[in-house]
């Protein structure tokens, strides 16, 4: 079998280049080679924190768009040479979990996620895609590649953050975090009928960008506590929603206490440290305030892939302030990834063409 070059997680804290054998192709898989990838705070929280646990040699990376390179002999809707989206989130979709609802958890909780997770991720010449007919979009010819690799999971993640909050027509939302994932988030409780949108975050690169995705209002951890500046800015009455995009385990306890009775939270932050987060007892009615908490996995697949592309194609979702610093060449992913690590002030999303 022929060598490939992949970047990866040689051990926790240590990145590094590495040879591997080429994938094998399976009779419903796909071969692929990147057009273009993109680095992710998931990346970071794997490599340097040990998120998920040790991995060794484990190639990295889960946001790229692709050309197919190979195809198994049952895949029907792609070939060699068509350019594709490639979701973070790969499910098997013929498992028990996919037909109850619940695909990105199929084979056991989280495994959905395959790459740089449990297989190889996407900082390689050739990667490996199951079930390529369920899982690979075409590529609109209008959307680019940098553009392309926020549809694998920043666009899909931040939009589930406003579907688990459950944002409806008028809602007055909060959202905590203005990454890339939070400016999402943003554009999706925007897109879903928000009135009013409060955004927690200070760099003033993401501030605008937030702007412009229909933020209204926003709240700086450096003047107080979120939920009291949320009340102050509510007259004391909270938020219909939250949508927490960033922070960690005590973030949750800012987000209840801001939050209206029958409210709804809706995490898609991935907490890379801490052993519990605490809900404050008496701001959650204790026990008894109707105030959900939903925490879930960005949906994978096809479908998904291609009702997020028609938005960015169609011009109603533009995902280009995303793309900060974007670069050419595999000899760049390294600093891309380190300058994701640091997040200096200009920073939003680093993204590496590499074809």
């Amino acid at each position: 079998m022929s060598k490939i070059k992949g970047y990866a997680m040689l051990k926790i804290g240590q990145p590094g280049w590495i040879e591997k054998e080429r994938p094998v192709c399976g009779p419903t898989d796909a071969l692929c080679k990147p057009l273009a990838i993109a680095i992710c705070t998931s990346d970071v929280h794997t490599l340097w924190e040990g998120a998920i646990g040790e991995r060794h040699n484990l190639v990295l990376g889960h946001e790229c768009c692709a050309v197919v390179d190979e195809v198994g002999s049952l895949v029907k809707d792609f070939k060699p040479g068509d350019k594709v989206l490639v979701p973070a989130i790969t499910p098997d979709w013929n498992s028990l979990e996919a037909q109850a609802g619940y695909s990105m958890h199929s084979g056991g909780m989280l495994a959905g996620w395959k790459f740089s997770n449990i297989k190889d991720g996407v900082f390689s010449e050739v990667f490996h895609v199951n079930d390529a007919d369920g899982n690979l979009a075409h590529l609109p010819a209008n959307i680019s590649p940098e553009d392309a690799c926020m549809l694998s999971d920043m666009v899909p993640t931040g939009f589930h953050g406003a579907e688990l909050a459950d944002i409806q027509f008028g809602d007055i939302v909060l959202v905590i975090g203005i990454g890339p994932v939070g400016l999402m988030s943003v554009a999706g409780a925007n897109l879903r009928g928000a009135s009013r949108i409060l955004a927690v975050g200070t760099r003033p690169k993401c501030v605008e960008a937030a702007k412009g995705y229909g933020a209204s209002d926003f709240i700086s951890y450096k003047n107080g506590s979120i939920e009291e500046q949320v009340l102050e800015l509510t007259d004391g009455k909270g938020v219909d929603k939250v949508i927490i995009a960033g922070g960690n385990v005590d973030t949750f306890a800012s987000a209840v206490k801001a939050l209206k009775p029958g409210g709804k939270i809706g995490n898609v932050n991935y907490l890379g440290s801490g052993l519990n987060i605490s809900i404050p007892r008496v701001e959650w009615g204790v026990g008894m305030g109707h105030k959900q908490i939903n925490g879930g996995l960005m949906p994978g697949g096809r479908l998904r892939m291609e009702k997020l592309g028609a938005l960015v194609s169609s011009g109603r979702l533009d995902v280009s302030p995303l793309s900060s610093h974007v670069f050419n060449g595999w000899e760049n992913v390294e600093k891309a990834l380190f300058l994701m690590r640091d997040k200096p002030a200009d920073l939003i999303k680093p993204v590496v063409k590499v074809a």
